[in-house]
């Protein structure tokens, strides 16, 4: 399957058509970014990392019987996807208090949540992905009340299953971001699963090991990253 027409580039990725109609190739981009872009900086390989990274939690989800765009991987920075029509809504789903939810509630970070939290923000980066709630996720016809509880229901799964695989690799699943499209008739989850999405903690240190170490200027991005892909190789 080779690339033929190029078709969109977001921050991390770049897509491209194929002789298939029904799927896309996927680039990851070596190109880390934070605060809606405004903080950008080129490392060398987290494209290769987060491929790799994807393509086994994708490989893991699917044994669970997790429907998601992921067909194969293709190359050290390629991958084969169904082609989705995104629904704008991106979902947070947290199990620990970080970022934005310790400042906006006023709480510690790492204080562990009774219950999994999840939110929606729209997905629009000019407008900083602002939160939503359903009344405007209907009101703006971004999704339908079924496929919003399809999404929910399949959010919920994720971290159910996430969490207990990371733990056996000792990494706390802090919270992540997923997105969701429609591909004939179907509900999958799309984008990625890697530290540029999800927090990842250390169990016994605390240790950061996601993009919060590039936003905080904590150092050692890359290595975090190859820390997160060397447990993975080890468990799955």
């Amino acid at each position: 399957m080779e690339k033929r027409d190029f078709l969109y580039e977001g921050k991390a990725k770049k897509l491209f058509r194929t002789d298939d109609p029904d799927l896309v190739i996927v680039e990851f981009k070596d190109v880390a970014t934070a605060f809606d872009g405004l903080k950008k900086e080129s490392l060398e390989n987290k494209g290769i990392l987060n491929n790799q990274i994807s393509s086994l939690f994708f490989h893991h989800l699917a044994k669970e019987n997790i429907p998601s765009h992921y067909v194969k991987t293709l190359s050290e920075r390629d991958m084969l996807v169904k082609s989705l029509e995104i629904i704008p809504v991106e979902i947070i789903v947290r199990n620990i208090v970080a970022g934005s939810l310790a400042k906006r509630m006023g709480l510690e970070e790492g204080t562990v949540l009774k219950k999994t939290v999840l939110e929606h923000n729209l997905k629009d980066d000019e407008l900083h992905d602002p939160m939503l709630n359903r009344y405007h996720i209907y009101a703006l016809d971004l999704a339908t009340p079924e496929e919003m509880d399809t999404i929910e229901t399949m959010a919920l799964q994720i971290n159910q299953v996430l969490r207990p695989f990371l733990l056996k690799m000792n990494i706390v699943l802090v919270d992540f971001k997923l997105e969701f499209g429609r591909h004939k008739g179907e509900i999958l989850l799309g984008d990625e699963i890697t530290p540029d999405t999800c927090r990842f903690w250390d169990a016994a240190s605390g240790e950061k090991l996601d993009k919060d170490r590039f936003r905080r200027e904590m150092g050692k991005v890359t290595e975090a990253y190859q820390e997160v892909l060397r447990r993975l190789q080890e468990v799955d």
